[in-house]
């Protein structure tokens, strides 16, 4: 089987249609949706959808681009949800989605990164790995997770170096590939999904987000994972099958809760 590793089907727009959405995806062979939370009101959306839907797995984290009125009482409260969701029915597969941003112009670097430390130390405290969001910071995302040592997690959407690949990979971290991958003129991300250690790689959506080439205006969904295995496939030279049980396998080593062997 497939599993998405980052899948935001709490988003709006998959309000109306979600049922059908994942019953796509489902046909097409994905058995599990990572689905992380970006703001204390998604965590909630999120714990819900996770409690009616057993292939959908919880994350809960605070994105970077949604920390606008976040204070240290934002922290606490999100601490106090972790906890009690981890004496729950549903405990959290990772602390997530966090990360750093720079891509827009006024960011406020130290902001972003103190609330992401709190968030490491966050999965620290509940052993839990973290889904990481990185977009023109992976140095200062390097040097975070240096600072502030977790069991490992996810590089979403990565688009970094060999060399920043490779620290991250010793750091415990797995790099995911998605839309981006489907990109002919995507040179970089499409050289390190095919020569970076195989057992180093997950797949991934980020629906709705990162549409691939063939719906580059539109919606992205969970069903396109498929696709996205057969490129990743034909980029190393191996066999669909090869692909879905590798990054599955990948995924349920890291991440808690995920089972690999639907």
């Amino acid at each position: 089987m497939l599993i998405d590793t980052h899948c935001h089907l709490d988003a709006v727009e998959f309000a109306a249609d979600w049922t059908e959405v994942l019953d796509a995806a489902r046909a097409a062979g994905v058995g599990a949706f990572v689905v992380p939370a970006v703001s204390l009101d998604s965590c909630a959306a999120v714990r819900d959808l996770a409690y009616s839907t057993p292939d959908c797995l919880p994350a809960y984290g605070l994105h970077p681009l949604y920390l606008t009125g976040g204070t240290p009482d934002t922290l606490l409260a999100l601490r106090d949800f972790v906890a009690v969701e981890m004496r729950g029915p549903r405990p959290p597969v990772a602390i997530g989605e966090t990360g750093l941003d720079y891509f827009l112009p006024g960011t406020d670097a130290a902001w972003q990164k103190e609330f992401f430390l709190a968030q490491l130390r966050l999965a620290r405290e509940f052993d839990l790995p973290v889904i990481v969001h990185v977009r023109r910071a992976v140095d200062d995302v390097i040097a975070c997770l240096r600072r502030v040592r977790v069991r490992g997690g996810i590089a979403h959407a990565f688009n970094g170096s060999r060399q920043q690949a490779e620290a991250l990979v010793g750091l415990g971290f797995k790099l995911g590939f998605g839309g981006s991958m489907t990109y002919a003129g995507s040179r970089s991300i499409r050289r390190l999904a095919a020569e970076l250690p195989l057992a180093e790689i997950v797949l991934e959506t980020d629906a709705p987000d990162i549409p691939p080439y063939w719906q580059p205006q539109g919606r992205c969904e969970p069903v396109f994972l498929a696709r996205y295995a057969e490129v990743l496939a034909g980029l190393r030279g191996l066999s669909v099958a090869e692909i879905a049980r590798a990054t599955a396998q990948n995924a349920a080593q890291l991440l808690g809760g995920v089972d690999d062997s639907c």
